[in-house]
């Protein structure tokens, strides 16, 4: 009989990559491991890994049964922290995902007061799903999903919580500062600094350059907005941010919004979620707020 304790030993040897290493995270022996698995072969009447040298090749059965560890492991662990929690005397914990890179300073406006309004829940941010965080939702690794492209499914519903435009971001002294927006071509001898996500999936490519036959001179990636902006502020190239996000750096950092053609590039960002928890309370509660006009201020 297949058991949770064969899906912990795939998902350990994957983690791991090899079976000494996967004993030992789950405190057995090598010995025991290899055998738990031989047993389950011999009930299975199918081989569910071969050794090749030293390295491990899991057979066509094994690719499956390691898709079902990744898929429900987290599900079994999700319910454990939740019955622990409810033990402890909490309501539990919502485990927000962010595809959206600038999103986290918007983010913080809705945790302050949430966490005030609901004491006995906890929220936990999880940035790790940037666009992999509908199997992330699917997956019970997450509850609440923020992002800017939602991808429409079955079982999941995305809630509009605000509208924002995205514009390109330049330095006071930069030769366009002058201009109020922007046109593709003029572009095309720029440093673009975008976030560490695929040109395909960004609105500046998309939406504005690509349908133009145009691309920069340059694409440079940095992780944090603070680097970003920082750099954009000392003339080392522009970006593509929200227009609020851009309005709060402006007291600190010489830098100006242009709008992106005519008539600008316009986004919202969704909140999404499992149509199955959609009579959970404070995961309600949450959504609520991040509609709020105090919590969007600028945006």
């Amino acid at each position: 009989m297949l058991e949770r304790h064969h899906l912990m030993i795939l998902r350990a040897v994957k983690q791991e990559g090899s079976l000494t290493a996967a004993a030992t995270q789950l405190c057995l022996t090598q010995p025991a491991l290899t055998h738990a698995m031989r047993k389950l072969e011999q009930r299975l009447g199918t081989a569910i890994w071969n050794k090749e040298g030293r390295q491990l090749r899991l057979t066509q059965a094994g690719e499956y049964l390691l898709q079902t560890a990744e898929r429900l492991l987290p599900q079994f662990e999700h319910a454990e922290d939740v019955v622990r929690q409810f033990a402890e005397g909490l309501r539990g914990t919502l485990r927000v995902g962010m595809e959206c890179h600038p999103c986290y300073q918007w983010l913080l406006k809705v945790v302050s007061p949430y966490l005030k309004q609901w004491p006995d829940v906890d929220v936990d941010v999880r940035q790790k799903f940037q666009f992999g965080g509908i199997g992330a939702l699917f997956g019970h690794e997450i509850d609440l999903l923020v992002t800017p492209d939602p991808l429409f499914r079955s079982g999941l519903h995305f809630e509009p919580v605000f509208d924002y435009e995205q514009v390109l971001v330049v330095a006071d002294t930069h030769k366009l500062a002058a201009q109020s927006q922007v046109e593709p071509e003029q572009l095309a001898g720029e440093t673009l600094i975008t976030y560490p996500v695929e040109p395909e999936r960004l609105d500046i490519f998309n939406r504005f350059l690509t349908p133009a036959g145009q691309s920069p001179r340059r694409h440079k990636q940095i992780e944090t907005t603070d680097i970003m902006l920082q750099m954009v502020a000392a003339g080392r190239g522009v970006a593509a941010l929200p227009r609020w996000l851009v309005v709060e750096y402006q007291n600190r950092l010489p830098i100006q919004p242009l709008r992106l053609g005519g008539k600008g590039v316009h986004k919202q960002i969704f909140l999404g979620s499992r149509v199955a928890d959609s009579d959970v309370d404070y995961l309600n509660a949450f959504v609520n707020l991040a509609r709020n006009p105090a919590t969007n201020d600028g945006c």
